[in-house]
């Protein structure tokens, strides 16, 4: 008897910390999408140029190929570097698949941000102008 007793409640506490993860997956999902605006490429298009174009990815990604003007701040770096960007203007960010930029997301608005903006598709979706940085090889 003692001994299903004590499998119930290993099965309750497993139960408990399932649920959990699936309401905080839920919230985060929810709530990225109430801080930051997904768009199409060609509404991306539409709006980039009259803001702040900031490709998340790291700076090896960003070398071998970036949307035309945009700024490189890693995701990795963002936090020592936002006061690099304007609170007064839209973010538009983008990544290499979507992941990143949502990560940045959320890090830019807890500290005042609020016009977010991400590239469906991040990327790797992009058929626009990319231009490649060329770097010296030694």
């Amino acid at each position: 008897m003692n001994l299903i007793i004590g499998l119930a409640w290993d099965w309750i506490a497993l139960l408990i910390i399932v649920i959990g993860y699936i309401g905080y997956t839920l919230y985060r999902y929810f709530k990225t999408r109430k801080i930051i605006t997904t768009l199409t490429e060609s509404e991306f298009k539409e709006g980039y140029r009259k803001a702040q174009l900031i490709d998340v990815r790291e700076q090896k990604e960003y070398d071998a190929g970036h949307i035309w003007g945009a700024r490189n701040i890693p995701v990795t770096q963002l936090k020592q570097r936002q006061k690099e960007l304007r609170k007064d203007m839209p973010l538009y960010l983008y990544c290499q698949s979507g992941s990143r930029s949502s990560r940045a997301a959320w890090l830019l608005y807890k500290n005042g941000y609020k016009e977010l903006y991400d590239l469906k598709g991040g990327f790797k979706q992009w058929k626009g102008k990319i231009k490649k940085t060329d770097k010296p090889k030694y």
